[in-house]
């Protein structure tokens, strides 16, 4: 007989890409993923993957299996959250990856509330800058801030986010404020690694235009983008949710352009494929509501 447990296994191995990979996501141990596999083989009479010490490849009969296999533990996961969903309670794992500053400002104050009023829900909330594969990584959801190339993924709007030129006193008063784009070529920037020096996208009546200056300091941390502002390192295009406080502060300082910063969202996006959960569709409406529209951070 087969157990679920070991399709979800293989479907994990498959999708993460090794056997260690799949433990991590599924919180297992190495080996009790491997015997899964074993198990789940020996029940069928076949070899699903091809090992080798570098890398994992599916056999003909896997390939043929595994979207049977995708299909029931999908399936399987639905029925799970619509019993719980028929129940008025929201149950079970939920993993969702999101970037560090967003999650320490904004996405936490906002789930801890959510969370209290469904304690049978567990959500496993990975935060981290890198732009992690939702679909290999085994994530229900990611949350970003700005656009999402990945076709593979659904993305939801959950609140649109300004972004503001700002700088120190310090260092406007020794490099001078830029007025125009053009100004911007000849300051020091600060910009984020996981969109690089090419991240300076301003609104005109032509359309987006993307403005260089020299790189002072590239840092994959929003946390750290906003310090090195206050430093007075020099320019850099900030979200209001991170450049807010510091502004009211008076530490930071908005630098008015005869051009604005290309609007932006922040989402919530689940892998192409997948029914949205019951779960994830009532933590994305809890979290727009939280966040207004215009959300709170752009008051």
């Amino acid at each position: 007989m087969i157990k679920t447990e070991a399709m979800s296994a293989f479907v994990a191995i498959v999708e993460s890409g090794s056997i260690v990979a799949a433990a991590k996501r599924l919180r297992l141990s190495k080996s009790l993923v491997s015997d899964r596999l074993a198990e789940l083989e020996k029940s069928l009479g076949v070899v699903l993957l091809h090992r080798t010490t570098r890398k994992l490849t599916l056999t003909e009969d896997g390939a043929a299996f595994l979207e049977r296999a995708r299909r029931i533990v999908s399936e399987i996961e639905d029925a799970v959250a619509d019993i719980s969903e028929r129940r008025g309670t929201l149950a079970g794992p939920v993993r969702i990856a999101a970037p560090v500053t967003f999650s320490r400002l904004h996405l936490g104050p906002a789930l801890y509330p959510f969370l209290s009023r469904h304690p049978e829900l567990k959500l496993t909330l990975e935060i981290d800058d890198r732009r992690v594969d939702a679909l290999a990584d085994g994530y229900d959801a990611v949350i970003r801030h700005g656009a999402i190339a990945d076709t593979r993924l659904i993305a939801w709007k959950l609140a649109s986010s300004r972004r503001m030129l700002v700088a120190s006193a310090d260092y406007l008063e020794r490099h001078g404020a830029p007025k125009t784009l053009e100004d911007l070529g000849s300051h020091r920037g600060i910009f984020y690694a996981n969109r690089g020096v090419s991240d300076w996208r301003f609104q005109t009546e032509a359309g987006p235009v993307l403005v260089r200056a020299k790189p002072a300091l590239v840092v994959n941390n929003g946390d750290m983008l906003r310090d090195a502002a206050i430093a007075g390192l020099g320019l850099t295009l900030l979200p209001a949710f991170i450049a807010g406080q510091p502004i009211k502060d008076g530490l930071l300082q908005v630098v008015e352009m005869d051009q604005e910063p290309e609007l932006e969202f922040i989402y919530m996006a689940h892998p192409q494929g997948r029914n949205a959960s019951a779960k994830l569709r009532a933590i994305a409406d809890h979290l727009r509501k939280t966040f207004g529209d215009p959300p709170y951070w752009e008051a």
